[in-house]
């Protein structure tokens, strides 16, 4: 018996059961299988995830446990541990995320990303299946630590889990096409894992996650007004605060005094994650 081909004329609409996927549905599939790529590492190197939890585990219960003994809750408005605890949730997404832009490179160098240009859906599509699949597992690893939160005087109220998981989401996803920004502009790994180190530190320690900004110097408010890390850090924070009144740290980013509001943050983060990756979006298809 003879099968008619899916662009024969003479073949009814339906005759084969369904019709020819869409260019649509041919982006969405790409984007899917990228995600279950990501999922499927994360579920099959639980050796290296527990470690890379393991680092903001020890910040927060070893150094967060020590110094809390010496820093008093009215100079931060809160116990140590609890003013920890936002810059170790973004501490956790931020490893994951980056990640994705050192696989992009190393994909290039294996081969695989040749291959993987080959199918037919756009370039732009692949960039965004990376993207999405990044900081879906950023997010997981980071709702881990989430269920610490009890650890550090933090109820389990259902609403603040839920803000804390979408600014988390919020913050993977800016940091995950940050990172694929980079990755697109290098092609040695060794450049990337240089550019980071030069550079992640500073973003940490200008994030407001350890320390104050209040007290740091007054020229570097301006640099930790343009640290994307700062914005996430305060919006964690802020939503601890607008849940928990009696959890409240000390005043957050400010602009000339002016304390930001929530809503504005959040805005300011995704139009940052969604700048970067229209860009790199712009650089990959140019990629060869």
């Amino acid at each position: 018996m003879t099968t008619l081909p899916l662009d024969t004329p003479s073949a009814p609409s339906g005759a084969l059961g369904r019709e020819r996927p869409t260019r649509l549905q041919h982006e969405l599939r790409a984007i899917h299988a990228l995600i279950y790529r990501d999922l499927l590492r994360l579920a099959g190197q639980r050796a290296h995830t527990t470690l890379m939890l393991l680092h903001p585990v020890l910040y927060l219960l070893i150094l967060g446990g020590g110094l809390a003994a010496l820093i008093p809750n009215s100079s931060l408005g809160v116990g140590y541990q609890t003013y920890l605890f936002p810059g170790m949730l973004m501490m956790t997404v931020q490893t994951p995320a980056i990640l994705v832009g050192i696989r992009l490179i190393t994909d290039r160098q294996s081969g695989y990303l040749r291959e993987l240009l080959m199918a037919p859906v756009s370039r732009s599509t692949l960039l965004l299946g990376s993207c999405a699949g990044g900081t879906l597992v950023a997010t997981a690893q980071g709702a881990v630590l989430l269920s610490l939160a009890g650890v550090v005087g933090l109820p389990y109220d259902p609403l603040l889990l839920a803000l804390l998981l979408a600014g988390m989401i919020l913050i993977s996803f800016t940091i995950t096409a940050l990172a694929l920004t980079l990755a697109v502009s290098l092609r040695r790994p060794e450049a990337f894992h240089t550019l980071l180190g030069v550079v992640m530190m500073p973003l940490l320690f200008l994030s407001g996650g350890f320390f104050p900004l209040q007290s740091l110097p007054g020229w570097t408010h301006v640099l930790a007004a343009a640290n994307p890390l700062a914005y996430g850090v305060d919006l964690l924070r802020g939503s601890i605060a607008l849940q928990v009144p009696n959890r409240t740290a000390v005043d957050g980013l400010e602009w000339a005094g002016w304390q930001l509001p929530l809503p504005l943050e959040a805005t300011l983060l995704l139009i940052s994650g969604a700048g970067a990756l229209m860009w790199a979006a712009h650089r990959f298809k140019r990629l060869e």
